[in-house]
């Protein structure tokens, strides 16, 4: 159902990409878990590699979650698309914008 202001509403997004600078903010969802009812949401550098994305973000987090298995071979996707991301890929390479989704299953 659409929201209906009673004045226009003209405002700026509070977390827009240039707040951020160098940074974006990276939604994360592993899906089909029990354990996490929604995504996380990191700020992370655009220029940050894979490998580090996944030794300083997703393992960390991920690994609340008992079953979590960084050896486990993981399908990925960015905002719905399949990827299969090199340890040496950037963020920004591998097309992982400000807001996007990066989920993951088995």
């Amino acid at each position: 159902m659409p929201v209906r202001a009673i004045a226009p509403y003209d405002f700026p997004s509070s977390s827009r990409q240039e707040l951020y600078g160098e940074d974006q903010l990276v939604h994360l969802w592993w899906r089909d878990n029990m354990w996490f009812g929604a995504a996380a949401c990191f700020r992370t550098p655009r220029a940050m590699t894979w490998a580090e994305f996944r030794s300083t973000v997703v393992d960390p987090w991920a690994s609340a979650d008992p079953d979590y298995d960084p050896a486990t071979a993981w399908h990925w996707s960015v905002d719905g698309r399949t990827v299969e991301p090199s340890d040496d890929q950037t963020l920004d390479a591998l097309g992982v914008g400000h807001k996007s989704l990066v989920s993951f299953h088995r």
